[in-house]
């Protein structure tokens, strides 16, 4: 199952609406939360995300409707005895308000909690991931970061080609991994003349920033793109001078990116409807456009 379980759609302040932030992406076996904000343990169970399926905690940046949260999550990994590793990537800059936030209460010791300060752009190592995962810089008001979630690209084999070429059994193992076959005769076919790419899917994630590079690399080819919509664009001077995007420029962003799945979310307070950020987004993206609820599930477009 790969979706998107939607924690909290509100920015700075919270609603009765929306919560903080909170963003839980189910991708097969892995559970990646984003952005825990105030509240994120109670959403999950609103939700029916237990602390046991988190194997991954990734912070954008360290204002507090993003990371509020990460206590008490830490807090219910330690309770409920989760001894799998559970790694938290965040900006190495701040690393001093990570250590606080992970130390806000005392715990018995966390055999897997691996920190990752994230230094720079760049590949985060995880060794043990079946995906590649990039932190990418933002334009905040302190150092931020977004995330791409990138699957390898695989083959996926034809079978009519293969029956062209008489292809079949252990052969087509021994096809696959050396990348051609020899055929009696003398004839020699690639892996190429009897597959087809199997592009794989892309997820990324971009909370507050105004429009950057970092925004743009980002969305690049995205099955689903999670973007902060802050603003309306008649109010984009204040988006501009707080460190965030409108509806317009999110969606704008999409569109030339080729996304597919387009999420918006976090939402200033000054909204209370949402009408205004489906209609903005409308006339510029023309993909699936979904604006996040709380609570909401959206599955991650199969693939191309």
């Amino acid at each position: 199952m790969r979706e998107l379980v939607v924690l909290g759609t509100a920015s700075q302040v919270p609603t009765r609406q929306r919560n903080h932030n909170g963003y839980f992406l189910r991708w097969d076996a892995e559970g990646l939360l984003f952005d825990p904000g105030e509240g994120t343990q109670r959403q999950m169970l609103y939700a029916g995300v237990s602390a046991a399926s988190i194997t991954r905690i990734g912070l954008t940046h360290f204002h507090g409707d993003h990371c509020l949260g990460l206590p008490g999550v830490l807090g219910r990994l330690n309770l409920d005895r989760v001894t799998h590793p559970v790694d938290i990537f965040f900006p190495g800059e701040d690393i001093d308000y990570f250590e606080r936030l992970s130390q806000v209460v005392p715990r018995y010791p966390d055999p897997g909690l691996r920190p990752h300060p994230i230094p720079a752009d760049g590949p985060i190592p995880l060794p043990d991931a079946p995906f590649r995962l990039e932190a990418v810089a933002l334009s905040h008001r302190v150092a931020t970061f977004g995330y791409l979630l990138a699957e390898p690209d695989g083959r996926r084999m034809l079978p009519d080609r293969l029956s062209a070429f008489g292809i079949e059994g252990p052969d087509v193992g021994r096809l696959q991994r050396a990348g051609a076959l020899a055929l009696p005769g003398g004839r020699t076919v690639t892996l190429d003349e009897v597959s087809t790419v199997r592009r794989g899917q892309r997820f990324a994630f971009v909370m507050d920033t105004r429009m950057c590079s970092g925004v743009e690399e980002l969305a690049q080819d995205a099955d689903m793109l999670v973007i902060e919509s802050t603003f309306l664009d008649s109010d984009a001077a204040l988006a501009h001078e707080f460190g965030h995007l409108t509806a317009a420029e999110a969606a704008q962003v999409a569109e030339a990116a080729g996304v597919r799945t387009l999420v918006l979310t976090h939402f200033s307070q000054r909204y209370p409807d949402l009408d205004g950020h489906r209609i903005e987004a409308s006339k510029y993206f023309h993909g699936e456009l979904v604006v996040a609820e709380d609570l909401m599930r959206v599955p991650v477009p199969t693939r191309r």
